[in-house]
């Protein structure tokens, strides 16, 4: 009886994402709460944790983002990216990835990835490349920075959890390379995934009905790139470099944990989160060209990323809340069992963490329930080898990155599918993981 009601909020759980990727935009986030409601009322289940870390830091990220945008600066960024990429466009794909997984890896959050996907989708529609690509790419391999980062909380979970003598330096070891193997694999992947924007049918629907503008003429040669953008206004260029070094002090602060003040948080001295230290830097960033360029309020507000924002913000806040709840109602049924298989075969450990960071969408939750159980049979080598596969976090259209890459990308490239598990960020999300814990297996045996 017991396993049914399992079962029977499971296809809850499932039912809601499931209608929500339907419904679209802030659709899937009011789904997700709907489950909630159901799972705790119909159910009895007790609420889980509301991801209130992550969505405050998405409300900060895309504040100052919108208000950059507001000022010119994303379209001074994205001309300069333009320029770099002009005379082989299709390295966007190459670097995106790349630049969002040392971004996540310096920060200690994927979150930051979020300063980047204006930057990389407006590159990649204005030079003609499918968005898709360099979206998905990026969005996965910035989750390959968490196993990466000597700061992320999954890290700080990980570490307590091994012996003594194998170091956050013999982790890294592993973990950075095989990453970085990964980020490469994927982007060659990637590279070769849907047809041309141009002759992609959801595309043409869309520049037909007017609601995206056809692929600027610079893209296909026919006239200079400068000559199809506007002047750009005054203030742009400064705009952007407020926003840059706010992002350079969140690095810094994330890898110099000396650098961030000491605070009291339950009769315990410990350092500023970098969740906290985020929040603070980009709002702050975000009053800073607000008052330096005199924008206007209201004209952050009316700006495409805000809106993006706030449908990514609920979007997680609802999916994660149901997922969340419904894990921690149902340990016994669903992690401990998934340990026990680990166990009997300790091969399975990556599957286990990819399943169950998938399920939960919490990298912190998935290594101290899983990793445990693997490092007895296989040793803390071959663990850490396995351990990039909280890759799985992208399993479900549950998180903030995902959906935000969606809702920004107007072609309609990047999608989140009607079957709740393949969607744009399925193959790049499985050649990370195979490429990751196969080099990682390598280089472990060294270690």
């Amino acid at each position: 009886m017991h396993a049914l009601l399992v079962v029977a909020e499971a296809l809850v759980v499932l039912a809601a994402i499931g209608l929500g990727v339907h419904t679209g935009g802030i659709g899937l986030g009011l789904w997700g709460i709907a489950g909630t409601a159901v799972l705790v009322f119909g159910f009895g289940l007790n609420p889980g944790s509301p991801p209130t870390d992550a969505f405050f830091i998405i409300v900060a990220v895309i504040t100052a983002s919108a208000t950059m945008q507001a000022a010119g600066g994303t379209d001074f960024l994205v001309g300069v990216a333009s320029r770099i990429i002009r005379r082989n466009p299709r390295r966007i794909t190459y670097v995106a990835p790349l630049v969002a997984f040392v971004f996540t890896m310096g920060a200690g959050t994927s979150n930051i990835f979020f300063t980047l996907i204006p930057v990389i989708y407006e590159t990649a529609y204005r030079n003609g490349i499918r968005p898709e690509r360099p979206l998905a790419a990026a969005t996965v391999t910035s989750g390959l920075g968490i196993t990466a980062s000597p700061v992320s909380a999954a890290m700080a979970a990980y570490v307590t959890l091994l012996p003594k003598d194998f170091t956050l330096a013999k982790i890294l070891t592993i973990t950075v390379p095989a990453a970085l193997v990964a980020c490469v694999v994927t982007s060659v992947v990637q590279s070769r995934i849907g047809r041309e924007l141009t002759d992609d049918p959801e595309f043409q629907r869309r520049v037909r009905e007017g609601l995206v503008e056809p692929v600027p003429a610079a893209a296909t040669g026919d006239e200079p790139a400068d000559d199809t953008r506007p002047p750009l206004p005054n203030g742009a260029a400064r705009s952007a470099y407020v926003f840059l070094v706010a992002v350079v002090l969140i690095v810094v602060l994330g890898l110099v944990d000396r650098l961030r003040p000491m605070v009291t948080i339950g009769g315990q001295d410990q350092r500023l989160s970098m969740t906290v230290c985020i929040e603070l830097i980009m709002f702050s960033t975000a009053l800073v060209i607000l008052l330096w360029n005199r924008i206007k309020p209201e004209s952050v507000i009316a700006q495409p990323l805000t809106a993006s924002g706030i449908v990514a913000s609920v979007a997680l806040f609802g999916i994660a809340w149901m997922a969340d709840t419904f894990i921690s109602g149902n340990q016994d049924s669903i992690v401990r069992p998934l340990g026990q298989l680990v166990q009997a075969h300790p091969l399975l450990l990556a599957v286990a963490l990819f399943l169950v960071t998938g399920v939960t969408t919490s990298q912190s939750a998935a290594t101290r329930t899983i990793v445990p159980l693997g490092l007895g049979p296989l040793g803390a080598a071959t663990v850490t080898a396995l351990w990039p596969s909280l890759i799985g976090v992208w399993l479900f259209p549950a998180n903030g990155a995902q959906i935000a890459a969606v809702n920004i990308d107007k072609t309609g490239s990047t999608r989140l599918g009607r079957a709740v598990v393949y969607h744009s960020f399925t193959i790049p999300m499985l050649v990370s993981w195979v490429a990751s814990s196969a080099v990682g297996l390598v280089i472990s045996r060294f270690v």
